[in-house]
């Protein structure tokens, strides 16, 4: 073999090398293109939507607040993000408890959701005579996939006539009044938290995290609502 060879089969090994490395380069790219579209794809373009205000009961939104900010970082519920709108114009809202929360939204932006989940307060009043507040709850209940309440936000729900025929429960002990004022519900009395089709009442309060829970698996499965469960170690509170 001449010299000439040796060099030709040299230069050959080297663009084989070069060709190789080429279509490996390519097809980093492309497996790169394909995770940047998977990322923009996974971002979130569904709403859960909480109403908070001063006076707002803590546990009745940052339960649903934890159980979906928990379940938004897991694959199966990346295009969902949660978002607080606050019933007044201020950026930031006290709750009853001192905790001070910033918003994401306030009702005058009208924002949309898919979910929308109203809370309590020790002085409702306020709340049910907030037209804008009501007309805003009419128009979400139109489109939404659901509603929500939790303890005495199911005031609200039967003032806006969400709740008109419908099954429904508020706080434990407040039954009789909400079927008082709102006799075209029907109010359950001793349970946690009722679901009559598109809409879940509760209780409020602790079992905020509850109802939280069961909403989740109506949305996803049972299987990935577990999942969550078993990062809040709920087990070791409800066996």
């Amino acid at each position: 073999m001449s010299f000439n060879t040796v060099v030709d089969i040299s230069q050959s090994g080297d663009v084989a090398r070069k060709s190789a490395t080429l279509v490996m380069l390519t097809r980093i790219m492309f497996v790169l293109s394909l995770c940047l579209s998977c990322s923009i794809a996974w971002s979130a373009d569904k709403r859960i939507g909480i109403i908070v205000f001063d006076g707002v009961l803590t546990s009745d939104i940052t339960a649903p607040i934890e159980v979906f900010g928990i379940a938004s970082r897991k694959s199966w519920f990346s295009d969902y993000e949660t978002i607080t709108i606050n019933v007044g114009s201020q950026d930031t809202i006290t709750t009853e408890e001192g905790l001070q929360l910033k918003v994401d939204s306030h009702l005058n932006n009208k924002p949309e959701v898919d979910i929308l989940l109203v809370p309590s307060s020790y002085s409702m009043e306020p709340l049910l005579k907030n037209k804008a507040l009501i007309e805003y709850v009419q128009s979400t209940a139109a489109s939404a996939d659901w509603l929500a309440s939790n303890c005495s936000g199911a005031f609200v729900l039967a003032e806006a006539g969400i709740l008109n025929g419908k099954k429904a429960t508020t706080w434990a002990g407040g039954e009789s009044e909400l079927q008082d004022q709102y006799p075209e519900v029907n109010v359950q009395f001793d349970q946690n938290y009722v679901i009559d089709g598109n809409i879940i009442t509760s209780n409020g309060s602790v079992v905020s995290y509850e109802a939280a829970l069961a909403l989740l698996e109506r949305i996803a499965s049972k299987s990935r609502a577990d999942e969550v469960r078993e990062t809040l170690q709920m087990a070791r509170v409800w066996k």
